[in-house]
């Protein structure tokens, strides 16, 4: 990725965290979103997890959709797991990046992965030896980072210490998750850049919602202190089944619309973004949350009206 710190990478998450909210849909969609998706210019994608299938009916398919990733040889996939046996699952599939979940309260950890925030901590290590072994990487998702559906919000302190021992056990970037769409640029600002202080040298990325309408101005909070890599979700589509009220990805055509305009880079191209969004809603059969896909995409102008008394007769 390049060092400018203008340039912002954009990771597109709709094949995980898009669909896992949705009804489960055929194999060939979900390639035909891939398909749609690479031809944005993105880098990275989110593809699937290797969770349990009766926890995620909708992405019950991780196995073949990874078997299918070798159609597009210039993008790098990553995985989302939760533990031990979905990194094994995900390797064996070719998939050696990992995302590694670690709530960072522990009301949301016992929901998400029937366990404390310690023992989820406590698990990277082998989980980022497997990355390692098969030629990938560890990333730890802080889920939670700002606040919990069930304890309220996560004190600074512990998103840090999370963070920060996730490192010390090999992961080797982070991200921070606002998993339920709560926090506002300014405590975005805070937690961001304690974490950054506790882990430097370490990439700190952030997964945001626009649950509550702030997403976007999150977004842009985030690239002015130097945040160069982002989450999103083509059409803004999806949300975490095991966090009541948890919904609304930003959107990646409205990230790319806000970036492009503020003067950063994103190497993704908005027109083909909105036609990969238009796949995705065929794809789901619904509308999708994307304010800029409803709007048609960017004000163009149009043609003058002609004033009632200059007509020709």
């Amino acid at each position: 990725m390049s060092t400018d710190t203008r340039s912002v990478d954009v990771r597109e998450v709709v094949l995980r965290d898009g669909l896992q909210l949705e009804a489960p849909i055929p194999l060939e969609a979900k390639l035909a979103i891939l398909d749609a998706v690479s031809r944005t210019g993105v880098r990275r994608v989110e593809v699937t997890s290797f969770v349990s299938p009766s926890a995620v009916p909708a992405l019950a398919d991780a196995e073949q959709v990874a078997a299918a990733l070798h159609r597009w040889p210039d993008l790098r996939f990553s995985a989302l797991v939760a533990g031990h046996g979905g990194a094994r699952r995900a390797v064996a599939a070719g998939v050696p990046d990992l995302e590694y979940v670690i709530s960072a309260s522990d009301g949301h950890s016992l929901a998400n992965s029937a366990r404390t925030t310690d023992e989820a901590v406590a698990a990277t290590r082998d989980i980022a030896a497997l990355a390692h072994g098969a030629g990938g990487i560890c990333e730890a998702i802080v889920a939670v980072a700002w606040d919990c559906p069930f304890d309220g919000r996560t004190p600074v302190a512990r998103t840090v210490d999370v963070a920060r021992r996730a490192v010390d056990l090999g992961a080797d970037r982070l991200c921070l998750g606002d998993t339920i769409g709560t926090v506002v640029p300014a405590r975005l600002v805070e937690v961001v850049e304690a974490v950054r202080d506790a882990c430097p040298g370490t990439d700190v990325g952030v997964h945001l919602h626009d649950t509550r309408g702030a997403g976007i101005a999150c977004v842009l909070a985030a690239v002015q202190i130097g945040v160069t890599s982002l989450d999103a979700s083509t059409g803004g589509l999806g949300g975490c089944p095991f966090a009541p009220g948890a919904s609304g990805n930003i959107a990646t055509e409205e990230v790319v619309h806000l970036l492009e305009g503020s003067g950063f880079t994103t190497g993704l191209d908005l027109t083909r973004v909105l036609q990969a969004a238009a796949v995705v809603e065929e794809a789901v059969g619904h509308a999708l949350p994307s304010r800029l896909h409803r709007a048609g995409g960017p004000s163009r102008p149009r043609p003058r009206p002609v004033a009632q008394g200059s007509r020709s007769s």
